[in-house]
């Protein structure tokens, strides 16, 4: 793995945790970086100690010098960066959501199978040492047959009108905000963690902030109203709050709630999979333990440490029990991963580690999405999700 130079397109809020994962990993070179203009890519690399600044994505991606393409751009951005990165042969990891429809996914996954690039989309929550103890626990059927899959993810960086991001605007977001955003996590971490897909959606969307004001200046992902010097009033039209319920394909049922007006709720990222002997719940701001509820005996709270967990889990758990591991060392995790497999590929594109969603995996989470918007676009109906392409399920 050794030599492998990695270039950024993009530096805002998780830019720069793609540059902190390669350089805890000790052997990826951060050669480059790439923003929306030169002075401020300039400005972001000398901050980030990367040694060349572009204004312009495009000369990244044609640099001779980078192996691998990370993109941490804006949502509208990534298909054609990630469609140019393809046709320069360059390996493509990508922030979620990798496009804003399913056929842009579509068209980037047969671009990157064509080309025989590794390919893949971070969702990083696969990283965390107790979402693989409860996958490989699930999996080996220690709570029997899953029969309801529920959960949320709750934000609150969105609940005051003037509270502000680029991720609000359509023409820089997509086409859809609190599924799109943080849904597309809760969907991929369900599917990963039980090993079933997602059929059928019927999504109940809405937008409670109805107008918020808009910073006349250029901002960054996150900024308050308190912040603003100048500001004017839009109207908004992507959603901030949604449920849904859900169909699995082994008939199970589920229920997702998501939005990011929720008062109290940082990162509030809940999965619980109830079974027919056993439930299991993980919550990301608790993501040190994992939840195990019984009918006949009391409930267990099993504690991150390597001496406890299943042989496949602890490798991703770094430290002894006791010491607490956070957001960013299941990212560190998931980078590992990523580069293991790149290091191997195409030798070993069948068998990728579990951590490590590709662009088929985002496909399958695009479908759903779009089916929930479509769902909602029907009136509130119950929608099949296409299955054209099946998540592959990573080797353990």
């Amino acid at each position: 793995m050794s030599g492998l130079r990695a270039g950024l397109v993009g530096a805002g809020f998780i830019g720069p945790w793609h540059v902190d994962a390669f350089r805890r990993l000790g052997h990826v070179e951060v050669a480059a970086l790439a923003g929306s203009d030169l002075a401020r890519a300039q400005t972001r690399a000398r901050e980030l100690a990367i040694p060349r600044a572009y204004g312009d994505w495009r000369a990244l991606v044609e640099d001779p010098h980078i192996d691998v393409v990370h993109i941490a751009a804006p949502n509208r951005l990534h298909h054609a960066i990630a469609m140019a990165a393809v046709a320069n042969g360059k390996h493509v990891i990508c922030d979620k959501p990798l496009t804003d429809t399913a056929e842009q996914s579509r068209e980037l996954l047969d671009a990157a199978r064509a080309a025989g690039v590794f390919h893949a989309v971070t969702f990083n929550y696969r990283g965390n040492p107790l979402v693989q103890q409860a996958r490989i626990a699930i999996t080996e059927g220690a709570i029997g047959i899953p029969h309801l899959v529920h959960g949320q993810y709750l934000q609150d960086w969105l609940l005051h009108d003037s509270d502000w991001s680029w991720r609000l605007e359509p023409e820089q977001n997509g086409a859809s905000l609190a599924l799109a955003d943080i849904g597309s996590h809760w969907c991929d971490l369900a599917e990963h963690v039980t090993g079933l897909s997602i059929t059928h959606v019927l999504a109940d969307p809405v937008t409670v902030v109805p107008r918020r004001r808009k910073p006349t200046q250029s901002t960054g992902t996150f900024v308050s109203g308190n912040e603003l010097d100048a500001s004017e009033w839009v109207d908004m039209t992507l959603e901030d709050l949604a449920t849904v319920l859900l169909r699995f394909d082994n008939g199970a049922r589920g229920m997702l709630l998501t939005g990011q007006v929720c008062a109290g709720h940082k990162n509030d990222l809940v999965l619980e999979v109830c079974g027919s002997a056993s439930s299991m719940k993980w919550r990301q701001e608790a993501q040190n333990e994992l939840w195990i509820g019984h009918s006949d005996r009391a409930n267990e709270l099993l504690q991150k440490d390597p001496a406890l967990l299943s042989p496949q889990a602890q490798p991703y758990a770094r430290l002894p029990g006791g010491h607490q591991e956070a957001w960013s060392d299941a990212f560190c995790n998931l980078m590992r991963d990523l580069y293991a497999a790149i290091a191997r590929w195409p030798e070993d594109g069948d068998t990728l580690p579990p951590t490590v969603a590709t662009f088929e995996d985002a496909l399958r989470v695009q479908c759903t999405i779009d089916a929930m918007l479509a769902s909602a676009a029907g009136g509130g109906v119950w929608t099949p999700v296409a299955t054209q392409v099946q998540s592959r399920r990573n080797a353990t």
